[in-house]
């Protein structure tokens, strides 16, 4: 079962801004509890869309850049990017449907 990769600072623009299938980034950090709570979710997610989509983590303490770039002000953040855009954002906790559905929008169009 894939992982979600470990998005940083240094390789944002590569794993994200490069990519040819959509990219789900969970902007989080290990203090946050909603993070913590959908942390799970987010793996399952991964294992489902592996091929499909890139899902990955960016933890906003140790990568302050990108953060501030997209005016991440609240954790969990998730944002969706295809071709290098953000085309969905959703901030809180929601529901693996939810988010399942975002991606699958995305994949294959």
């Amino acid at each position: 079962m894939a992982k979600p990769v470990e998005i940083t600072d240094a390789n944002f623009e590569a794993l994200v801004l490069n990519s040819d299938k959509p990219v789900l980034v969970d902007f989080w950090a290990a203090w946050c509890g909603p993070c913590r709570a959908i942390a799970p979710m987010i793996e399952e997610i991964s294992g489902e869309m592996d091929g499909k989509a890139v899902i990955g983590k960016l933890d906003v303490d140790t990568n302050p850049e990108i953060s501030s770039r997209y005016g991440v002000m609240s954790i969990p953040t998730l944002l969706l990017f295809k071709d290098g855009k953000v085309v969905d954002k959703h901030v809180g906790v929601a529901p693996k449907s939810v988010i399942a559905n975002k991606i699958s929008a995305y994949v294959g169009a």
